[in-house]
């Protein structure tokens, strides 16, 4: 396939932009740690509160299918991207991951046979979407400002307009969050925005809006973070009353008070973030990774993807480069080829 003008300056023209993301990201990297807005929003997820009904499940892709939301598109408008256990199958939305279809899932933890500690549950259910860190990774591998962490909620959203598919922030989210549309023809990148779209009518999170025990509950991270510790600090057996839906404690649960891990995840984890856990069970046994410490991810991330732009970029010119010059000599060896045809004929009728 023959590239002309246009098309090398568009090929350069990327080539640059990674380049130029690569020298931009490297003086990011190099910054002083963003502190977390004053007003920021989170979400603090009680694993000991949650019965497994999904409901934040169900309604997260209710309300993110709507215009604004992270799983809408055009061409789909109306239609809730549910996953079946099998092709016609369509009985029940039944994820066993996330997907580009699910932002939010709930699992399962048993002990099975395992020896607990008296008073340790035996299983535990445990809520996984985007932790919003404080100073996402994600962002700041991103070379097109894609993913932008918001100056006034701290929530991480992602502009599908300005993506190009690089996934570096796939790499570089030490959760393994950000999700990729590889069955679409233009793909995007999927992940939970806190329902971002739903906070300029005034509403919050869905998940934790239509979580009927209260096991996820949205408000200011500042107060969630009072709200988890204050339950640490509780007896276990006595009674509290456990806010529902928001941290305002506006609607309240009664519960017995369980016995806790004595550990707030993601208060210091990966430099900290605006989504909380409190649980009844080890961490490391539902899932999380215990290899992420409380390092600030940037730090570490760009060293690893540093010097893909420039590589990419250089690759990029150097084929472009490389195919100009063999179409040139080509288009010179037939024009000396066809000039010589010519003189050849006409000598021929000379004779």
């Amino acid at each position: 396939m023959a590239i002309n003008r246009r098309d090398f300056l568009k090929f350069s023209a990327g080539a640059g932009l990674l380049a130029g993301a690569g020298v931009e990201t490297a003086a990011a990297a190099t910054e002083k740690p963003p502190e977390m807005p004053k007003d920021a929003v989170g979400i603090l997820y009680d694993a000991t509160l949650c019965i497994g009904c999904m409901s934040c499940m169900v309604n997260c892709k209710k309300t993110n299918a709507e215009p604004g939301g992270a799983l809408y598109h055009r061409e789909t408008e109306g239609q809730i991207p549910y996953e079946f256990p099998k092709e016609g199958d369509a009985i029940y939305d039944a994820p066993s991951r996330l997907s580009d279809k699910t932002l939010c899932i709930i699992k399962a933890y048993r002990a099975g046979d395992e020896a607990v500690e008296p008073g340790v549950p035996k299983s535990s259910f445990i809520k996984q979407h985007c932790l919003h860190c404080i100073d996402p990774p994600c962002v700041s591998v991103c070379p097109v400002k894609a993913l932008q962490k918001q100056p006034d909620t701290g929530i991480v959203t992602y502009n599908k307009q300005r993506c190009f598919g690089c996934r570096y922030c796939q790499i570089a989210c030490p959760f393994g969050i950000p999700q990729y549309e590889w069955s679409k023809a233009a793909p995007s990148v999927v992940k939970c925005q806190l329902c971002n779209h739903r906070l300029a009518q005034g509403k919050y999170s869905a998940c934790c809006e239509f979580c009927p025990t209260g096991a996820s509950i949205f408000g200011r991270v500042e107060d969630l973070r009072e709200e988890a510790k204050r339950r640490l600090s509780l007896k276990p057996g006595d009674t509290y009353n456990y806010p529902v839906q928001h941290v305002d404690g506006r609607q309240v649960t009664e519960n017995v008070v369980p016995r806790y891990v004595d550990h707030v995840y993601g208060l210091n984890e990966a430099g900290g973030t605006q989504y909380l856990f409190l649980a009844g069970v080890e961490f490391n046994k539902l899932g999380f990774n215990p290899r992420i410490s409380n390092m600030v991810y940037p730090r570490l991330t760009w060293s690893y993807v540093s010097h893909v732009p420039a590589l990419i970029g250089t690759l990029l010119v150097a084929g472009t480069v490389t195919r100009l010059v063999t179409q040139r000599i080509e288009k010179n060896k037939q024009k000396s080829q066809q000039f010589t045809g010519e003189n050849d004929d006409a000598a021929s009728s000379g004779q």
